[in-house]
């Protein structure tokens, strides 16, 4: 994990907040590395991790999980990382035959109108099993990313009802936390991710926005992150609270530092 983004957002491992959903964004720009940090976080914390990995390969987690300090191998052989692994799932789905629905039965379907499979998968990686064996401290989901969903012809409203059933089970019933990373495309006519970003945005309690500079390709300074608070249930005024930053990622690490106020420039 990260050990400045944790100082940014005040967070430890005991510290955690649960029945909380953090959404992360990206635009123009990549956010996967938000991804890797929060999976390493908590599989350090020693949480229950469902992850739903629709973008990369287990191996690529896995690499990138062993510069941070986790093995992503070791985690699931003793039962703490459930994964549901897109690419290598999709196969499945479409060359051999499913005795039982598959999480992602919907690449199958013409017009997908509901994602109960794929929430029946995270609903049963994470049921309380009473057993003898390590137990884990809370249940956390982990999606990577929403927007391919989208993209393989699931609706907006299929997707945002499947995050709601998630956060009942998860957040609410479960205690947990749940995390999802979702592209904002900045394209006014995709009418679909907009919806999807505006509704997951209204049921957060922390975003995490990484952009790209607005005067492109930086050697020193790889994007600007933006995190947003937000607290309904304290007074108006203070709902809401944001701080920006720039970063630059490097091979184990990521340095924040305030705008304009890089090494290089200084």
């Amino acid at each position: 994990m990260f050990p400045e983004l944790n100082n940014l957002l005040n967070t430890t491992p005991d510290r955690a907040e649960q029945g909380k959903l953090t959404l992360l964004c990206d635009a123009k720009t990549d956010g996967s590395f938000l991804v890797h940090h929060f999976l390493s976080f908590y599989l350090r914390a020693n949480c229950k991790v469902c992850f739903v990995a629709l973008i990369q390969s287990f191996s690529h987690y896995n690499i990138v999980g062993q510069k941070l300090g986790v093995s992503l191998t070791t985690a699931r052989e003793r039962g703490q990382l459930v994964l549901l692994e897109g690419l290598k799932s999709s196969v499945d789905v479409f060359f051999r035959a499913q005795e039982e629905p598959h999480p992602l039965q919907f690449l199958r379907e013409a017009n997908a109108e509901t994602l109960q499979p794929l929430y029946e998968f995270v609903q049963e990686a994470l049921k309380p099993v009473d057993s003898e064996e390590a137990v884990w401290r809370y249940p956390v989901l982990l999606v990577d990313d929403l927007s391919v969903l989208l993209s393989l012809g699931v609706g907006a409203v299929a997707v945002l009802d499947f995050v709601h059933y998630c956060r009942a089970t998860v957040c609410w019933k479960l205690k947990g936390s749940m995390v999802a990373l979702v592209h904002d495309t900045g394209d006014a006519e995709d009418e679909e991710n907009d919806i999807l970003l505006n509704g997951l945005s209204h049921q957060s309690h922390l975003i995490l926005r990484a952009e790209g500079l607005v005067t492109g390709f930086c050697r020193d300074v790889h994007g600007q992150l933006t995190i947003l608070w937000r607290r309904p249930l304290q007074p108006t005024a203070q709902r809401e609270q944001s701080l920006t930053y720039q970063y630059k990622i490097q091979d184990k690490n990521v340095s924040f530092f305030a705008r304009g106020m890089s090494p290089a420039v200084l």
